[in-house]
């Protein structure tokens, strides 16, 4: 029998364990708004596929995305000081706390199960220290940038990953709130395909300094939300 050359290593397997919905980070108990909205509005198909291009356009993409990559550059080189200040810096753009909260967590538990198989990275273990004695946050976006580099997950990739893994917890709220089938949200990710792929390719590299996030309607519904009395999703 005749195989293809095909260099594959072990990063490769940890870039399919990352962005696994199996990976234990809690995003799935993440909807980013999407619950308060279908309390107030009937959505279809193409208005889940409008949510997530402007999440990822206007939020996920200029902060997220290039807080990764700052994130992922620091450890590159050993720079404990500026992965701290790309951690302040996302973490003073979460103006709301529900939101906030929920991506300190997911961040927190995502550097804890690394952490029980990468034992010899030291900017991730001075990363871990840093949050345990109240010098960092652990946000989401910038533990998994590190979790990637102590990985060996090249950068871009890192940052795909990143973005899918948004698209798909918000796929997984529309699923559970009854506004779409799986057929839909398979249709809806094939959709997204390049604005995924521009949102990474125009942020990963972007500098800390000109991070941003503008999506006043976005905030708005989270902090509806947060004020729910009962819900479903953290967010």
């Amino acid at each position: 029998m005749m195989y293809m050359n095909i260099e594959i290593g072990n990063e490769d397997v940890s870039l399919l364990q990352m962005s696994d919905s199996f990976f234990p980070t809690g995003l799935y108990a993440t909807s980013s708004g999407l619950e308060e909205l279908s309390q107030v509005k009937k959505l279809k198909s193409k208005d889940i596929f409008h949510y997530i291009s402007t999440y990822l356009k206007q939020v996920v993409g200029p902060s997220d995305c290039a807080a990764l990559g700052n994130a992922y550059e620091s450890c590159m080189k050993k720079d404990l000081t500026a992965l701290l200040n790309v951690d302040e810096s996302l973490y003073s753009m979460r103006l709301i706390e529900e939101t906030r909260s929920a991506s300190v967590r997911s961040g927190n538990q995502l550097l804890k199960c690394v952490s029980t198989f990468i034992k010899d990275k030291k900017m991730l273990k001075d990363y871990q220290n840093a949050i345990s004695t109240g010098n960092a946050t652990g946000i989401y976006p910038v533990s998994f940038g590190v979790a990637c580099w102590s990985l060996g997950i090249q950068k871009n990739k890192a940052g795909l990953m990143l973005l899918y893994g948004f698209t798909v917890s918000i796929i997984g709220a529309a699923l559970r709130l009854g506004i779409i089938q799986h057929f839909d949200g398979q249709k809806i990710i094939h959709e997204l395909r390049p604005v995924i792929l521009k949102s990474v390719l125009e942020n990963i590299d972007r500098a800390i300094s000109n991070i941003w996030q503008f999506a006043p309607g976005l905030d708005i519904l989270q902090m509806k939300h947060e004020a729910m009395s009962s819900k479903m999703f953290i967010t």
